[in-house]
């Protein structure tokens, strides 16, 4: 795996770096879809990635990357948005993250997660690493089993912190992805109305929906195609 950023870019030093690779309820993915929209983020980069299939997907018309690096310079934040699962390859992807931390020596990796709620809880929020989240909202992860990518890069960085949106239903979740929207907008101040931001994200629910069905499909076809040629 690599993470190419285009010389081009124009990135200001000491960015703070949000990723959101596919986990439990596409939490990440979902919020980062939003901040990207919502920041008026431009491209900067984007993953090469040669061990999964090449996939992309055509949405309202327009070519989707679906691994790529946006930039907000208002905000001096990088946003890592992925709708590919990296499942197999977590290390290479928090190493190539590690990386572009160091090369642009980061103030922050923020990680975005889902994780399972137990029945009849409300969607909370639950943070590692930055004790100033507690103090808008989140509770401090004492006890938790981390996998993923997030797991490899809090073992492979010092600056990495965590939010986990707590998430009861299959994939996606918007309504937790809005929850941690909304802790990220109290400690980045990044000028996001609480009013319309559930139905923004269900929004972003719905395209996510039809993309991933998309790529699924492809990939099935793709693999049922390659069983014809063994067969």
């Amino acid at each position: 795996m690599k993470i190419t950023i285009y010389k081009d870019a124009k990135i200001k030093k000491n960015p703070i770096i949000i990723e959101g690779f596919p986990g439990f309820g596409l939490v990440g993915t979902i919020a980062t879809e939003f901040l990207i929209d919502h920041l008026k983020t431009r491209l900067v980069g984007e993953f090469s990635f040669p061990e999964l299939p090449a996939t992309t997907a055509i949405h309202n018309g327009e070519v989707v990357k679906p691994m790529a690096i946006h930039y907000s310079e208002k905000h001096n934040i990088l946003i890592f948005h992925t709708i590919l699962s990296v499942k197999g390859h977590e290390w290479e992807a928090a190493e190539e993250v590690a990386r572009i931390a160091k090369e642009f020596n980061a103030k922050e990796v923020i990680s975005l997660e889902g994780v399972n709620a137990l029945a009849g809880a409300n969607s909370s929020v639950y943070s590692y690493g930055n004790p100033k989240l507690e103090e808008l909202g989140a509770t401090a992860m004492k006890e938790s089993v981390i996998m993923g990518v997030t797991a490899a890069l809090l073992l492979q960085t010092e600056n990495t912190t965590c939010l986990f949106a707590e998430t009861q239903s299959g994939l996606p979740d918007s309504k937790a992805a809005a929850v941690i929207i909304d802790v990220l907008n109290k400690y980045l101040d990044l000028g996001v109305n609480p009013e319309p931001l559930l139905k923004q994200a269900t929004q972003f629910e719905e395209k996510l929906k039809n993309i991933l069905q998309q790529t699924q499909k492809t990939v099935s076809e793709a693999d049922k195609k390659n069983l014809s040629y063994l067969g």
